[in-house]
């Protein structure tokens, strides 16, 4: 890779040397891409670049906010961006995610460059991605913003080879609506023999990974909707979990500590 025109978005950075950070991109063309860079690239924009290198870690080059004319064009052609269709970094506000959106904007970066394999070209995920960004710029009640999380997470486990299975359990029975199912990873949905467990006490006890068969069929038919809402989230962060190998996430670390100091503060 020589002097390639890329388009993408930040997604995480670390601090390399006085001047330069180590960025890990979402590129239109590659996927996720590792670089070095002059430091003040913005979250949520739209990046023009050119990248440089044989090996994992590339150079970045003349970073700079695409337009939307130039981002549009891109996803049908390549090409070299031209001057006026651009702003300077320096230019440009560094956020226009703010408040709960725009922790929801890094969770969505910190499973992505958690999850995604090095330069492996996701374009339906990178159109997903932002599509998302640009409902998280708009006034959004509390189900909304859910729901638009938990789209996304579907189109990325969808990418990940981790298509979800819902109309049939782990040996491929049809599920049965008055039937529990224990979800597992690896496994899918398998059936509970209850035998005289009490059906209350076993979700209460085991609420992340059992769901009733007749919730499972309705999230089957309708989807991700306000109504199946609740166990479409369950069903992901156990999933998403899984794939994290259960170490935390520091986006929803932040969260919660946001809405614990808000809590005090009121």
């Amino acid at each position: 890779m020589r002097n390639e025109a890329l388009v993408g978005y930040l997604l995480h950075q670390r601090p390399y040397q006085e001047k330069r950070a180590l960025y890990y991109l979402f590129s239109q063309q590659y996927g996720v891409i590792h670089g070095i860079g002059k430091k003040g690239v913005p979250l949520f924009m739209p990046l023009q670049l050119f990248a440089t290198g044989k090996r994992d870690l590339k150079t970045f080059s003349q970073m700079s906010i695409a337009s939307q004319n130039a981002v549009e064009i891109n996803a049908v052609q390549t090409g070299i961006f031209c001057e006026d269709e651009t702003s300077t970094i320096e230019s440009v506000p560094y956020e226009n995610i703010t408040g709960q959106h725009q922790y929801s904007a890094l969770y969505l970066n910190e499973i992505l460059w958690r999850l995604l394999p090095t330069e492996d070209p996701m374009p339906v995920l990178w159109q997903h991605y932002q599509n998302s960004l640009r409902q998280l710029k708009q006034p959004l009640s509390a189900n909304e913003l859910r729901l638009c999380l938990r789209q996304f997470e579907q189109h990325l486990f969808d990418e990940l080879g981790f298509t979800l299975t819902l109309t049939h359990d782990s040996v491929q029975d049809t599920l049965e609506a008055d039937r529990f199912y224990r979800f597992l990873p690896d496994v899918g949905l398998v059936p509970i023999v209850l035998n005289n467990m009490d059906s209350e006490h076993l979700e209460s006890e085991s609420a992340q990974t059992v769901f009733r068969g007749a919730d499972i069929i309705q999230m089957a038919e309708s989807g991700i909707t306000e109504t199946t809402l609740n166990n479409w989230s369950k069903l992901h962060r156990y999933l998403l979990d899984h794939l994290l190998d259960y170490q935390p996430l520091q986006s929803r670390l932040l969260w919660q500590q946001q809405q614990r100091y808000q809590k005090d503060f009121l």
